[in-house]
């Protein structure tokens, strides 16, 4: 579907939808900079996986694709709208921002649910006090959602009562509850005790499964071999390689893909 040029891609099909397009994208800490030109692109139901190293820059693209951090430099594409920024890279039209997040959920590392809210309430906050939908459907469903992720009958327990796995499960059901035109993951398991982590992957595997449009930060290697369909390899805030699974990970090129991998096997 991509070239394997770890600076540019071409889809196959002119046609495509896209969901996420990000252009040379630039981070700067004070005088650090985190992301050093970062391009990649995600059409209507890919799942892209972002691997690399702690450090890469990983999570800070996630968060500045989110505006939860206010990129340096760049353009940010969601699903055909740009997002409108100032010199400096900060957004011009805050409204545009909220909008735009009820298209684009995120689910972070440590899960960040509401510690005094229950799950139910959790899952119904953003679609009946931002999207204004009527709170018996919202709670139908968000009952549904639950239900889906395996945690309806965890409704009205509060998240300090339930595993890290079902933490992260419920702020799935949370993220899906505005039905986001695509999805951020944020190093989902990486929080997790490892016999946790499996009931996380299935549902983000299902998810994956339907057609859903995701941007999965992982270090599960396997798991994005299965289940991604374009993987990108970040390195000190570029990109090294990008491409196919099967080129990614059973024929690296760049001999720091190579030593990644093989530290990570």
């Amino acid at each position: 579907m991509y070239s394997n040029n770890a600076l540019s891609f071409v889809p196959d099909v002119a046609a495509l939808e896209e969901a996420i397009r990000v252009e040379d994208l630039h981070k700067y800490f004070d005088s650090l900079e985190v992301l050093k030109g970062v391009s990649l692109l995600a059409n209507k139901g890919d799942v892209v996986a972002v691997i690399g190293g702690s450090g890469s820059g990983k999570s800070t693209m996630l968060r500045c694709i989110n505006f939860l951090e206010t990129p340096s430099s760049g353009k940010i594409v969601i699903g055909g709208e740009e997002v409108a920024t100032r010199p400096d890279g900060s957004a011009a039209d805050r409204r545009q921002i909220e909008r735009i997040r009820t298209r684009l959920s995120m689910v972070f590392q440590q899960f960040n649910l509401w510690t005094h809210r229950t799950l139910l309430e959790n899952v119904i906050e953003v679609p009946v006090h931002v999207l204004k939908v009527p709170k018996a459907d919202a709670i139908d469903r968000a009952h549904a959602l639950l239900e889906r992720v395996g945690l309806d009958d965890k409704a009205d327990t509060f998240p300090a009562h339930l595993s890290g796995g079902q933490q992260q499960r419920a702020a799935i059901a949370r993220a899906l509850a505005v039905d986001p035109s695509a999805m951020l993951f944020d190093e989902p398991t990486s929080a997790l005790d490892p016999e946790l982590v499996g009931e996380v992957l299935t549902v983000i595997r299902d998810l994956a499964a339907e057609g859903r449009t995701m941007l999965l930060v992982t270090h599960e290697m396997k798991f994005a071999r299965e289940v991604a369909n374009h993987v990108v390899y970040l390195y000190q805030g570029r990109i090294e390689e990008q491409g196919p699974p099967a080129e990614v990970f059973g024929n690296p090129q760049s001999d720091r893909l190579k030593q990644f991998l093989s530290s990570v096997a």
